[in-house]
C-alpha cells in the first residue's frame, strides 16, 4: 500500500536525524537478528556515530520503511539520507573500503595476521576441501564469535598463508586474528575445531578430558575445583580435583587472577556456572571440563566410578 505524504514526511524525518540511520530490529545495544548484529558491528568499526531505529516497535515504521526504500529486507542503512543498502550491501561497501569513504572515515591500513594451524587442523581442513576454488574463510565478529567456512574471495580480504594453506579474513576479522591458534580436538562427537586467540576478552574456556590428561601428564600448571557437593565427590573424584567448599574458595580467591583455573561437577553444566560467577571476580584464565567426571570416567580413567 503506497505511503500518504504525511507518512512519507515522517520517513523523511526519521532517515534525516542523525547523519547515520539504521533501521534494524532491535537497538545498537541488543540487536535482535543476525543480519542487524553484522550491521552494528560494522558501524562500531568505523567509529562514526549512529542511531538506530527499532523496527520491531512499531509495525507501522516495519512495514512502511520497506515501501519508503522499495527494499524488502531489514536492516536499511542510511548515511546523509541516502539509502545504502541491507546487510550484504553494506558488508560488500566495508569490505571495498566505499562505506568508510562515503562516511568519511580515513581508513588504517590492516596488518596482516599471523595465525597457526596444528597438523591434525591442517589434514581436517584439506580433507573437506573439494577443489571448488574457493578458499578457506575464518570470520570474527564484535564478540569473538567464530566462522570458519569454504567461500569464495571478496574485495578488501587479507590472506595468511599456514601449515601451506590459504586462510582469507575481511579487515575487521584480521583485526581482531594476530596470533591466532587453530587445532583439532577430539570430542564426543567425534574432532572439532577449536581456536584460541589471545585477543579475546576474558571467558570462560571449555577443556576436554583428553587435554585436561594432556595437561597432567606434561605437568602445566593449574589450579582444579569439583563443584559438586560431598555426597557426590564420596561416590567418584578426579584426585587433582579440590572441592569448591568454604576452605576451597577461600583457596581460589587468594590465587593470582591469571592463574589457569578447571572447574568440574558431573556433566558439566554446574561447572560452567561456577566458572563464570570466577570469570566475573576478575580471573581470566578459566576452564569449564566438558562433559565433567562422567566423561573423565568413559574416556580416560575407566576405574573411577559412574553414577
Amino acid at each position: 500500500m503506497p505511503l500518504s505524504d504525511q507518512q512519507r514526511q515522517q520517513f523523511d524525518d526519521l532517515v534525516k536525524k542523525s547523519r547515520v540511520v539504521l533501521f534494524m530490529k532491535g537497538n545498537k545495544h541488543f540487536p535482535q537478528c543476525g543480519f542487524s548484529a553484522q550491521v552494528i558491528g560494522i558501524l562500531k568499526e568505523t567509529g562514526v556515530p549512529f542511531e538506530t531505529v527499532n523496527v520491531l516497535s512499531d509495525p507501522a515504521v516495519r512495514d512502511g520503511i520497506k515501501e519508503y526504500s522499495s527494499w524488502p529486507t531489514i536492516p536499511q542503512l542510511y548515511v546523509d539520507g541516502e539509502f545504502l543498502g541491507g546487510c550484504d550491501i553494506v558488508k560488500e561497501m566495508y569490505a571495498a573500503g566505499d562505506l568508510q569513504k562515503k562516511l568519511g572515515v580515513v581508513e588504517k591500513p590492516v596488518a596482516t595476521p599471523t595465525i597457526t594451524l596444528d597438523e591434525r587442523a591442517a589434514k581436517a581442513i584439506k580433507d573437506a576441501d573439494e577443489g571448488n576454488g574457493e578458499h578457506l574463510r575464518l570470520e570474527i565478529d564484535d564478540k569473538f564469535q567464530y566462522e570458519l567456512y569454504f567461500g569464495p574471495p571478496q574485495a578488501g580480504d587479507i590472506e595468511v598463508v599456514a601449515s601451506g594453506l590459504k586462510v582469507l579474513f575481511d579487515k575487521a576479522s584480521a583485526k581482531r586474528a594476530d596470533g591466532i591458534r587453530i587445532q583439532w580436538v577430539d570430542t564426543p562427537d567425534g574432532g572439532a575445531f577449536k581456536i584460541e586467540n589471545p585477543n579475546e576478552p576474558a571467558r570462560v574456556k571449555s577443556l576436554t578430558v583428553t587435554e585436561l590428561k594432556t595437561w597432567m601428564d606434561e605437568g602445566k600448571p593449574f589450579e582444579m575445583f569439583d563443584v559438586r557437593g560431598e555426597d557426590e565427590r564420596t561416590i567418584a573424584k578426579i584426585d587433582r580435583a579440590r572441592a569448591l567448599d568454604a576452605a576451597g574458595e577461600k583457596h581460589l580467591l587468594a590465587l593470582d587472577k591469571k592463574t589457569p583455573i578447571v572447574f568440574q561437577c558431573h556433566h558439566g553444566m554446574r561447572s560452567k556456572s561456577a566458572a563464570e560467577r570466577f570469570l566475573r571476580e576478575g580471573f581470566t584464565n578459566v576452564f569449564n571440563l566438558e562433559g565433567g567426571i562422567e566423561a573423565w570416567s568413559q574416556k580416560v580413567d575407566s576405574k573411577v566410578a559412574r553414577y
